[in-house]
This record gives C-alpha cells, sequence and structure tokens, in this order.
C-alpha cells in the first residue's frame, strides 16, 4: 500500500493508539496496560540508603549528612578533590566554605571559562533511589544544563525529600518543559572494545552529598 491509502492507515493507527475513534467511528481500543509499579514502599531512611549503594556502584563519593552540615560536607568533598575554584548557580546558598575555596557566579559563562574551573556546584530537582539517577531542571540552585556538563568535577546537593523510589514517581514531580538533565554517575561511555571512558560527554567525577537522617546519628558520615 503507498500513497494517500497509506498515510490514511498510519494516521488512523496513530489516533487509535492515543485512544480516538477508529478510522468507522467506533470506540477506541482497549487502554495500553500499566501494570509495573509506581510507587515505592521504602521509607525515608531506607530510600537514602538504597540511593547512595546506587551511586556508590556508579563510582560516586557519597557523603551523608544532616541539614545544618550541609556547607561542611560540601568544603569536606572540594577537599578531597583539591578544588578550589567553583561555579555556584544563583539560588543554592554556600555561606561559609573555607577560606581558599573562590566561589565564580555563573553570569553566562563560556564554555572554555567553565572547563577553566576545578568544578561545580549544584543542587537537584529530584532523585531516583532504584535507579541511582539523579534529575536537574535548571531551578534555582542549579543552573542552566551547561554548569553540569562541561566541568570536569560536579558536587551535587540531593535533600532527603527529593528522594522518589521508581521512575513513575520522579516524572510526577517534573514539568516537561523544563530544560532536565538525567545523571546516573560519573559520565562514561564505552568503544566498540568494550572500553569503558569516563568524562566523555560530562563530569568525569561526581561526588554527592546526600542530606537527610543519618543512620548513625553522626553529623558527617562518607558512605
Amino acid at each position: 500500500m503507498t500513497g494517500p491509502a497509506a498515510r490514511d492507515e498510519v494516521l488512523a493507527r496513530i489516533r487509535l493508539a492515543l485512544g480516538g475513534a477508529t478510522p468507522d467511528g467506533g470506540a477506541p481500543g482497549d487502554p495500553v496496560p500499566r501494570g509495573y509499579r509506581t510507587r515505592g514502599e521504602l521509607d525515608t531512611q531506607g530510600l537514602l540508603e538504597l540511593l547512595a549503594e546506587r551511586l556508590r556502584d556508579y563510582g560516586c563519593a557519597v557523603t551523608r549528612t544532616v541539614p545544618g552540615e550541609v556547607t561542611a560536607a560540601v568544603a569536606e568533598a572540594l577537599g578531597r578533590r583539591g578544588a578550589r575554584r567553583v561555579v555556584v548557580p544563583s539560588g543554592l546558598d554556600l555561606t561559609g566554605l573555607p577560606a581558599g575555596t573562590e566561589i565564580v557566579a555563573d553570569d553566562d559563562l563560556s564554555p572554555a571559562a567553565l572547563d577553566a574551573l576545578d568544578g561545580v556546584i549544584t543542587g537537584a530537582a529530584v532523585a531516583i533511589a532504584e535507579t541511582g539517577t539523579i534529575i536537574l531542571d535548571g531551578s534555582p540552585g542549579q543552573g542552566r544544563r551547561a554548569l553540569s556538563l562541561v566541568p570536569d568535577y560536579h558536587v551535587c546537593v540531593v535533600r532527603a525529600e527529593q528522594v522518589v523510589a521508581l521512575v513513575p514517581e520522579a516524572l510526577a514531580r517534573l514539568a516537561p518543559d523544563r530544560p532536565l538533565t538525567w545523571v546516573s554517575g560519573p559520565s562514561a561511555t564505552s568503544d566498540i572494545e568494550l572500553d569503558r571512558v569516563q568524562g566523555v560527554h560530562g563530569p568525569r567525577t561526581l561526588d554527592v552529598v546526600l542530606v537527610g537522617p543519618v543512620p548513625d546519628a553522626a553529623p558527617l558520615r562518607r558512605a
């Protein structure tokens, strides 16, 4: 079948899949079955532990901390990497970083300027414990996409209330018209020989500061 008839057939099938009427005016077909899980069952502590485990599997360093110690945790992460000049998007309050740390504001920095920095610190929109994925949507505290893609080192602050269990829960929190960046560990790829290379299309190093109740009640613990 070719020509207009083929086109009409394709469009009719698309309308049917979208829940529209059949070509003869009949009722649409059965809806697509959605038997997958849409909500997790873990409590907050379980979600944080699972997320930390997944992130470690990806090669991330995870620092567990409590709300009042976020700046100290970020400072510890920067110190481990020797990062002194970092870009911080507006809306992320990190006052009190150690002397010698230069905070660079993002005033439409060029890719070359971003690449010359030691790293970037951002917040997050949501994190998925099951997949170890952190999602940024460009809201205050996260900045434009280039900030989390160009610098070689990324420190991401994720708070307990932003962590969900499953992908459907994350999608329910996100606006589809936002510039979404999905991060599952440091940037990496594999060539045809399956040799893994990090840092090809984004930061080769990702440190996550996970803010919430810590199991042993210690104010700071590297997981």
